[in-house]
Protein backbone atom coordinates (compact mmCIF):
# COMPACT_ATOMS: atom_id res chain seq x y z
CA UNK A 1 0.00 0.00 0.00
CA UNK A 2 3.16 2.54 0.79
CA UNK A 3 4.28 2.11 -2.90
CA UNK A 4 0.78 2.05 -4.74
CA UNK A 5 0.86 5.37 -2.39
CA UNK A 6 3.95 6.94 -3.70
CA UNK A 7 2.73 6.27 -7.59
CA UNK A 8 -0.30 7.36 -7.30
CA UNK A 9 1.14 10.94 -6.00
CA UNK A 10 3.92 10.08 -8.59
CA UNK A 11 1.55 9.85 -11.72
CA UNK A 12 -0.72 12.64 -10.05
CA UNK A 13 -3.79 10.74 -9.86
CA UNK A 14 -6.22 13.34 -8.13
CA UNK A 15 -5.68 15.34 -12.09
CA UNK A 16 -7.93 12.48 -13.54
CA UNK A 17 -10.57 15.22 -12.89
CA UNK A 18 -9.35 17.05 -15.98
CA UNK A 19 -10.49 14.37 -18.72
CA UNK A 20 -12.87 12.44 -16.58
CA UNK A 21 -15.68 15.03 -16.75
CA UNK A 22 -15.54 15.47 -20.04
CA UNK A 23 -15.61 11.43 -21.14
CA UNK A 24 -18.31 12.06 -18.76
CA UNK A 25 -19.80 14.66 -21.22
CA UNK A 26 -19.10 12.86 -24.14
CA UNK A 27 -21.16 10.14 -22.36
CA UNK A 28 -24.24 11.70 -21.89
CA UNK A 29 -24.10 14.08 -24.36
CA UNK A 30 -23.80 10.97 -27.08
CA UNK A 31 -26.14 8.66 -25.81
CA UNK A 32 -28.61 11.65 -25.77
CA UNK A 33 -28.20 12.34 -29.70
CA UNK A 34 -27.71 9.22 -31.08
CA UNK A 35 -29.93 6.94 -28.55
CA UNK A 36 -32.59 9.78 -26.62
CA UNK A 37 -31.92 8.31 -23.56
CA UNK A 38 -29.21 8.44 -20.12
CA UNK A 39 -26.63 6.18 -20.70
CA UNK A 40 -26.53 2.82 -18.14
CA UNK A 41 -24.93 2.65 -14.78
CA UNK A 42 -23.56 0.03 -16.00
CA UNK A 43 -21.81 1.82 -18.96
CA UNK A 44 -20.69 4.66 -16.67
CA UNK A 45 -19.07 2.22 -14.30
CA UNK A 46 -16.86 0.86 -17.06
CA UNK A 47 -16.43 4.11 -18.40
CA UNK A 48 -14.69 5.33 -15.50
CA UNK A 49 -12.44 1.83 -14.86
CA UNK A 50 -11.34 2.79 -18.60
CA UNK A 51 -10.21 6.24 -17.39
CA UNK A 52 -8.64 4.81 -14.27
CA UNK A 53 -6.81 2.33 -16.41
CA UNK A 54 -5.63 4.73 -19.34
CA UNK A 55 -4.78 7.56 -17.19
CA UNK A 56 -2.37 5.78 -15.15
CA UNK A 57 -0.98 3.87 -17.70
CA UNK A 58 0.40 7.33 -19.57
CA UNK A 59 1.32 9.08 -16.35
CA UNK A 60 3.50 6.16 -14.87
CA UNK A 61 4.86 5.41 -18.54
CA UNK A 62 5.59 9.08 -19.00
CA UNK A 63 7.63 9.01 -15.57
CA UNK A 64 9.04 6.04 -16.66
CA UNK A 65 10.02 6.95 -19.76
CA UNK A 66 11.55 10.64 -18.58
CA UNK A 67 13.00 9.32 -15.24
CA UNK A 68 16.54 10.31 -16.66
CA UNK A 69 15.60 13.54 -17.75
CA UNK A 70 13.52 14.23 -14.35
CA UNK A 71 16.91 13.61 -12.51
CA UNK A 72 18.72 16.56 -14.21
CA UNK A 73 15.81 19.00 -14.20
CA UNK A 74 16.14 20.79 -10.45
CA UNK A 75 12.17 21.50 -10.72
CA UNK A 76 11.62 17.47 -11.11
CA UNK A 77 14.54 15.98 -9.60
CA UNK A 78 12.62 14.40 -6.30
CA UNK A 79 10.29 12.82 -8.25
CA UNK A 80 9.98 9.26 -7.07
CA UNK A 81 11.77 7.20 -9.24
CA UNK A 82 14.87 9.81 -9.91
CA UNK A 83 14.90 10.05 -6.34
CA UNK A 84 14.73 6.17 -5.21
CA UNK A 85 11.47 5.69 -3.70
CA UNK A 86 9.94 3.68 -6.54
CA UNK A 87 11.63 0.49 -8.44
CA UNK A 88 11.11 0.46 -11.99
CA UNK A 89 10.38 -2.99 -12.29
CA UNK A 90 6.99 -1.87 -9.76
CA UNK A 91 5.96 0.77 -11.90
CA UNK A 92 6.19 -1.27 -14.77
CA UNK A 93 4.14 -3.81 -13.17
CA UNK A 94 1.54 -0.64 -12.40
CA UNK A 95 1.68 0.47 -15.81
CA UNK A 96 0.47 -3.32 -17.07
CA UNK A 97 -2.26 -3.54 -14.70
CA UNK A 98 -3.45 0.17 -15.45
CA UNK A 99 -3.63 -1.16 -19.08
CA UNK A 100 -5.32 -4.50 -18.14
CA UNK A 101 -8.22 -2.52 -16.54
CA UNK A 102 -8.53 0.00 -19.74
CA UNK A 103 -8.84 -3.45 -21.90
CA UNK A 104 -11.11 -5.42 -19.67
CA UNK A 105 -13.33 -2.04 -19.56
CA UNK A 106 -13.45 -1.61 -23.47
CA UNK A 107 -14.27 -5.27 -23.58
CA UNK A 108 -17.15 -4.85 -20.90
CA UNK A 109 -18.53 -1.64 -23.51
CA UNK A 110 -18.68 -2.40 -27.47
CA UNK A 111 -16.64 -3.72 -30.15
CA UNK A 112 -15.97 -0.47 -31.20
CA UNK A 113 -14.20 0.73 -28.61
CA UNK A 114 -12.41 -2.73 -28.84
CA UNK A 115 -11.85 -2.21 -32.04
CA UNK A 116 -10.29 2.11 -31.34
CA UNK A 117 -8.61 0.72 -28.27
CA UNK A 118 -4.86 0.26 -30.20
CA UNK A 119 -5.35 4.07 -31.61
CA UNK A 120 -6.02 5.03 -27.55
CA UNK A 121 -2.78 2.73 -26.94
CA UNK A 122 -0.49 4.34 -29.25
CA UNK A 123 -1.48 8.07 -28.71
CA UNK A 124 -0.66 7.33 -25.00
CA UNK A 125 2.91 6.13 -25.19
CA UNK A 126 3.57 8.43 -28.40
CA UNK A 127 3.36 10.89 -26.67
CA UNK A 128 6.23 10.35 -24.09
CA UNK A 129 8.81 10.36 -26.72
CA UNK A 130 7.53 13.01 -28.79
CA UNK A 131 9.06 16.05 -26.92
CA UNK A 132 12.73 14.05 -27.90
CA UNK A 133 11.81 15.40 -31.64
CA UNK A 134 8.87 17.89 -32.46
CA UNK A 135 7.38 20.79 -30.51
CA UNK A 136 3.96 19.68 -31.54
CA UNK A 137 4.02 17.57 -28.24
CA UNK A 138 1.61 19.22 -26.75
CA UNK A 139 -0.98 18.62 -29.56
CA UNK A 140 0.08 14.88 -29.17
CA UNK A 141 -0.99 15.53 -25.86
CA UNK A 142 -4.42 16.66 -26.70
CA UNK A 143 -4.79 14.26 -28.91
CA UNK A 144 -4.32 11.63 -25.89
CA UNK A 145 -6.42 13.86 -23.68
CA UNK A 146 -9.19 14.25 -26.54
CA UNK A 147 -9.53 11.25 -27.30
CA UNK A 148 -11.55 11.01 -23.33
CA UNK A 149 -14.84 12.55 -24.60
CA UNK A 150 -14.69 10.58 -27.70
CA UNK A 151 -14.37 7.23 -25.47
CA UNK A 152 -17.14 8.22 -23.77
CA UNK A 153 -19.51 8.72 -26.67
CA UNK A 154 -18.08 5.74 -28.72
CA UNK A 155 -19.12 3.63 -25.37
CA UNK A 156 -22.57 4.91 -25.34
CA UNK A 157 -23.55 5.17 -28.87
CA UNK A 158 -20.79 2.69 -30.11
CA UNK A 159 -20.26 5.31 -33.26
CA UNK A 160 -18.05 7.67 -34.43
CA UNK A 161 -19.90 10.85 -35.89
CA UNK A 162 -18.56 14.68 -37.20
CA UNK A 163 -20.44 15.72 -33.75
CA UNK A 164 -18.59 13.59 -31.05
CA UNK A 165 -15.26 14.26 -33.19
CA UNK A 166 -16.05 17.92 -32.79
CA UNK A 167 -15.79 17.46 -29.30
CA UNK A 168 -12.43 15.59 -29.33
CA UNK A 169 -11.26 18.66 -31.09
CA UNK A 170 -12.43 21.40 -28.65
CA UNK A 171 -10.90 19.34 -25.85
CA UNK A 172 -7.71 18.55 -27.26
CA UNK A 173 -7.03 21.85 -28.06
CA UNK A 174 -8.06 22.99 -24.55
CA UNK A 175 -5.50 20.37 -23.60
CA UNK A 176 -2.67 21.74 -25.76
CA UNK A 177 -3.23 25.08 -24.66
CA UNK A 178 -2.57 24.64 -21.12
CA UNK A 179 0.04 21.99 -21.50
CA UNK A 180 1.77 25.11 -23.41
CA UNK A 181 1.03 26.82 -20.57
CA UNK A 182 2.57 24.80 -18.03
CA UNK A 183 5.77 23.85 -20.00
CA UNK A 184 6.86 27.70 -20.17
CA UNK A 185 8.59 26.82 -16.63
CA UNK A 186 11.28 24.47 -18.32
CA UNK A 187 11.42 26.33 -21.40
CA UNK A 188 15.45 27.19 -20.51
CA UNK A 189 15.85 23.66 -19.40
CA UNK A 190 14.81 22.50 -22.37
CA UNK A 191 16.40 24.43 -24.72
CA UNK A 192 19.54 23.44 -22.95
CA UNK A 193 18.71 19.63 -22.92
CA UNK A 194 17.79 19.57 -26.71
CA UNK A 195 14.26 18.91 -25.57
CA UNK A 196 11.18 20.51 -27.82
CA UNK A 197 8.26 22.32 -27.01
CA UNK A 198 6.67 25.53 -27.96
CA UNK A 199 7.96 27.59 -25.45
CA UNK A 200 11.43 26.62 -25.79
CA UNK A 201 11.50 26.60 -29.60
CA UNK A 202 9.07 29.37 -30.40
CA UNK A 203 9.68 31.45 -26.99
CA UNK A 204 7.47 31.94 -23.93
CA UNK A 205 5.67 35.04 -25.39
CA UNK A 206 4.84 33.49 -28.43
CA UNK A 207 4.32 30.03 -26.35
CA UNK A 208 1.59 31.93 -24.50
CA UNK A 209 -0.28 33.56 -27.95
CA UNK A 210 -0.07 30.18 -29.32
CA UNK A 211 -2.28 28.98 -25.85
CA UNK A 212 -4.99 31.64 -26.34
CA UNK A 213 -4.91 30.68 -29.69
CA UNK A 214 -5.51 27.15 -29.33
CA UNK A 215 -7.80 27.84 -26.39
CA UNK A 216 -10.33 30.39 -28.61
CA UNK A 217 -10.72 27.72 -30.99
CA UNK A 218 -11.79 25.60 -28.07
CA UNK A 219 -15.00 27.94 -27.37
CA UNK A 220 -15.11 28.02 -31.03
CA UNK A 221 -15.99 24.33 -30.70
CA UNK A 222 -18.16 24.65 -27.79
CA UNK A 223 -20.04 27.00 -29.45
CA UNK A 224 -20.64 25.52 -32.67
CA UNK A 225 -21.54 21.94 -30.30
CA UNK A 226 -24.56 24.26 -29.09
CA UNK A 227 -25.90 25.20 -32.31
CA UNK A 228 -26.09 22.16 -33.88
CA UNK A 229 -27.07 20.15 -30.85
CA UNK A 230 -30.32 20.27 -28.90
CA UNK A 231 -28.54 21.80 -26.19
CA UNK A 232 -29.99 24.79 -24.94
CA UNK A 233 -29.77 28.00 -22.24
CA UNK A 234 -27.81 26.27 -19.72
CA UNK A 235 -25.17 24.56 -21.68
CA UNK A 236 -24.89 28.42 -22.96
CA UNK A 237 -24.03 29.73 -19.51
CA UNK A 238 -21.44 26.71 -18.94
CA UNK A 239 -19.32 27.67 -22.25
CA UNK A 240 -19.11 31.57 -20.99
CA UNK A 241 -18.13 30.45 -17.24
CA UNK A 242 -15.70 28.13 -19.27
CA UNK A 243 -14.70 31.08 -21.34
CA UNK A 244 -14.11 33.75 -18.33
CA UNK A 245 -11.72 30.85 -16.65
CA UNK A 246 -9.73 30.65 -19.73
CA UNK A 247 -9.36 34.02 -19.96
CA UNK A 248 -8.60 34.62 -15.86
CA UNK A 249 -6.56 31.49 -16.60
CA UNK A 250 -4.12 33.64 -19.35
CA UNK A 251 -4.27 36.67 -17.20
CA UNK A 252 -2.82 35.38 -14.37
CA UNK A 253 0.62 34.00 -16.28
CA UNK A 254 2.60 36.66 -18.53
CA UNK A 255 6.33 36.32 -19.93
CA UNK A 256 7.78 37.95 -17.53
CA UNK A 257 5.62 36.53 -14.11
CA UNK A 258 5.11 32.65 -13.87
CA UNK A 259 4.68 32.28 -10.68
CA UNK A 260 1.38 31.92 -10.94
CA UNK A 261 1.54 28.89 -13.09
CA UNK A 262 0.71 25.51 -10.84
CA UNK A 263 -2.73 28.19 -10.14
CA UNK A 264 -3.49 28.49 -13.59
CA UNK A 265 -2.67 24.55 -14.47
CA UNK A 266 -4.00 22.71 -11.93
CA UNK A 267 -6.96 24.65 -10.35
CA UNK A 268 -8.24 26.33 -12.89
CA UNK A 269 -8.26 23.32 -15.59
CA UNK A 270 -9.87 21.06 -13.01
CA UNK A 271 -12.47 23.96 -12.81
CA UNK A 272 -13.11 24.18 -16.20
CA UNK A 273 -13.65 20.87 -17.00
CA UNK A 274 -16.08 19.99 -13.62
CA UNK A 275 -18.28 23.54 -15.07
CA UNK A 276 -18.59 22.20 -18.48
CA UNK A 277 -19.83 18.90 -17.76
CA UNK A 278 -21.89 19.81 -14.70
CA UNK A 279 -23.94 22.02 -17.07
CA UNK A 280 -24.10 20.19 -19.56
CA UNK A 281 -25.61 17.67 -17.15
CA UNK A 282 -28.04 20.51 -15.84
CA UNK A 283 -29.19 21.34 -19.43
CA UNK A 284 -29.94 17.61 -20.54
CA UNK A 285 -31.74 17.12 -16.62
CA UNK A 286 -33.52 20.26 -17.09
CA UNK A 287 -35.00 19.22 -20.20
Amino acid sequence: MRKLKIILEMIKFEHTVFALPFAFMGAILGSFIVNGTWPTWWQIFWIIVAMVGARSAAMALNRLIDRHIDAENPRTAMRAIPAGLIKEKEVVLFILGSFILLFIAAFQLNMLAVKLLPIAVFFLVFYSYTKRFTWACHLVLGIAIGLAPLGGWVATTGQVDWMGMLLFVSVALWTAGFDVIYACQDADFDRKRGLYSIPSYFGISKALKLARLFHLITMAGFVVLYFITSLHIWFAVGIIIAALILIYEHRLVSPNDLSKLNTAFFTMNGILSVVVFSFTLLDLVMR
